[in-house]
């Protein structure tokens, strides 16, 4: 049998199908991400559980004149797929390759480059409203996760669009509740006859006729609407949104295409903010994803058949090796409380969470909220570790800031996955927490070398007075033996002694900095590596006695360049009036760097071993 879904490039083709026939689509467009995301990785089980939604929006709407909005981007696959990216999809993630999220530069179908949760609402309604200043008629979609929407800038769009009332469409995809058929039954009549185009006519012409009556007509009209409001507490489980200022309907069916096809034509000829609420099955149409949607959220390669992960290293993880520390310490300090912003596997605190039950808090998608319930947890005496990634830190930068620096509060901030992070991209690398953190007072910021160092800094952290980060990045670890095991406030370690350049490595540039002095000694180069441990504070004593006899000094870290650590460096050296004849910072530029394998890109940008290597050599042979 001939697939449809060959004959499907671009939305305008879609719709030449019959609404009977898109089920099939839908699996077919499953099969496609499915045998794609085994191989290269991905966010498979969020996209399985959206294809339909996908479906039929473009069936529905006529995109990208009209914008849809998709919040995060883990379920737009089916969207990249409909949208002339179907020959590109079997590159999914890769270098050169598809971006796994949307993006603007990719397609005209992608709105906004999207990897964050919770902002689809808030610059879905910045389009209504430029559309109203245009005097346009395009229809504005937000879809967005029930995780998502509990996130802070979320509500606040919502509780901003309600007050403008102006045409918007919020989509609620909501993978967590299930409807039970009797509920489900009731939802679908009801949102059968409330989206009915004949039903809001008459609705608003009754309203009319009624306000005409004299005296009665206004006491009738609000007679009505409380009935109307009483029914809908009942019945529908949406009567928050409503008093926000949305048209709610739902829960219906997520899955069903010819339903939401119907549905979404309904609302469309709307002009209110509306919010549909459609319940869906995360991992839908893979058994394995279905029942691990957790395993299958940020799926690495994996066996069809089996759900079995192609490889799987045996290395510990820096993730791992901050949960397993944690959770030690922790054993032997009841004051130590555990904080997610909606990451517990991801962020390692999984593990602190089963064991410490009443010490480990989800705050849901609110890193902002994070870090204030952090403040307050610490004002009272507790020792809040705040596991958080890089890339979704600085969303909380505000309240780094005045909430727990300003107070001078015993906050940790464990920031997982500094540096590179690979296939997921620019919305995830994370390059700037080094330059938003080093500048700000109070703050002591720390990067290890190693796994082992990681734990050590960990216990250093729980035992500091007053805020502390500590980044690390994503994957495992080398060991390097180390100088001085002792870790103390602003102290760097030497790890090689050499009189001819120092180099200075932060957190996880440091074993490539050792490589590279290796090589540089085989070409009688004598190279001194210091491992920093501290971005700031930083004790310059150590280079300053290096700086007797080394000419030349760099600088190599995992991030960029323009506010980094070398930045700091440069600073200190200058106040503390110490001088080199030549000095070389090593970073990453001050752009959004693309997805790709976290080698490659540290290559391209001039962070590997070998490039390292060529810069030194170059700035010692320019003398």
């Amino acid at each position: 049998m001939t697939k449809l879904l060959d004959s499907i490039n671009y939305p305008d083709s879609l719709k030449s199908l019959k609404i009977e026939e898109l089920p099939r689509l839908a699996a077919e467009v499953r099969s496609l991400i499915i045998e794609t995301v085994s191989r290269t990785g991905g966010h498979l089980a969020a996209s399985l559980g959206a294809v339909e939604i996908a479906i039929a929006l473009h069936y529905a709407f006529d995109a990208p004149g009209d914008f849809i909005i998709w919040d995060v981007g883990h379920q737009a696959y089916a969207h990249k797929i409909l949208t002339g990216r179907k020959e590109l999809f079997k590159n999914l993630r890769q270098s050169g390759g598809l971006s796994g999220f949307p993006n603007r530069e990719e397609s005209p179908y992608d709105a906004f480059t999207v990897g964050h949760g919770s902002t689809s609402v808030s610059t879905a309604l910045g389009l209504v409203a430029a559309r109203e200043l245009s005097k346009k008629t395009n229809k504005v979609i937000a879809v967005i996760g029930d995780g998502s929407l509990a996130g802070g800038m979320a509500l606040e769009a919502l509780n901003h669009a309600g007050h403008l009332g102006k045409d918007i469409i919020v989509i609620l995809n909501d993978n967590e509740m299930s409807i039970s058929p009797s509920v489900g039954a009731m939802s679908r009549y009801l949102n059968r006859v409330v989206t009915s185009p004949i039903y809001n006519r008459i609705r608003k012409d009754v309203e009319t006729l009624m306000r005409r009556i004299p005296k009665l007509g206004f006491r009738v009209v609000r007679a009505a609407r409380r009935l109307e409001e009483s029914l809908k507490n009942l019945l529908v489980p949406g009567i928050i949104f409503e008093e926000l200022g949305f048209r709610y309907f739902g829960p219906i069916d997520g899955h069903d295409i010819g339903l939401l096809i119907k549905t979404f034509r309904n609302i469309k000829t709307l002009n209110i903010p509306i919010l549909l609420h459609l319940v869906t099955k995360k991992g839908k149409g893979y058994e394995f994803a279905e029942k691990f949607p957790n395993k299958f959220h940020g799926a690495t390669p994996f066996f069809i058949e089996t759900g079995e992960l192609k490889s799987s290293s045996s290395d510990v993880s820096f993730t791992k090796a901050f949960s397993d520390s944690l959770c030690d310490i922790a054993r032997g300090n009841s004051r130590v409380v555990a904080i997610t912003a909606a990451m517990p596997e991801g962020t390692g605190l999984d593990k602190f969470q089963a064991e410490f039950p009443g010490r480990a808090f989800n705050v849901g998608m609110a890193e902002q909220h994070a870090v204030g319930f952090a403040a307050g947890l610490a004002r009272d005496g507790f020792i809040p570790v705040i596991a958080i990634y890089s890339t979704f830190l600085q969303r909380a930068y505000d309240q780094i800031v005045h909430d727990v620096c300003l107070q001078n509060l015993h906050v940790i901030f464990a920031i997982d996955r500094s540096g590179i992070v690979g296939e997921d991209g620019p919305t995830h690398h994370g390059l700037f927490d080094i330059a938003y953190l080093s500048h700000i007072p109070n703050l002591a910021v720390m990067a290890p070398k190693d796994l082992e160092e990681l734990s050590r800094m960990l216990r250093f952290a729980i035992a500091h007075n007053g805020p502390i980060a500590l980044r690390y990045p994503r994957g495992t670890g080398v060991d390097i033996p180390s100088g001085n095991a002792d870790i103390e406030l602003g102290k760097p370690e030497l790890l090689r002694e050499g009189d001819d350049v120092v180099i200075v490595g932060l957190g996880s540039m440091v074993h490539s900095c050792m490589e590279v002095a290796e090589h540089l000694e085989k070409e009688n180069i004598e190279a001194a590596v210091i491992n920093a441990r501290f971005v700031r504070p930083h004790d310059m004593e150590l280079i300053r006695k290096l700086a007797k006899t080394c000419k030349v000094l760099v600088c190599v870290e995992e991030g960029v360049v323009e506010g980094g650590f070398g930045s700091y460096l440069l600073k200190e050296l200058e106040e503390n009036d110490i001088r080199f004849e030549k000095i070389k910072l090593i970073g990453l530029p001050d752009i959004f760097i693309e997805h790709g394998k976290r080698d490659i890109l540290l290559d391209k940008y001039g962070l590997s071993k070998d490039k390292i290597l060529k810069t030194i050599k170059k700035l010692i042979q320019k003398g």
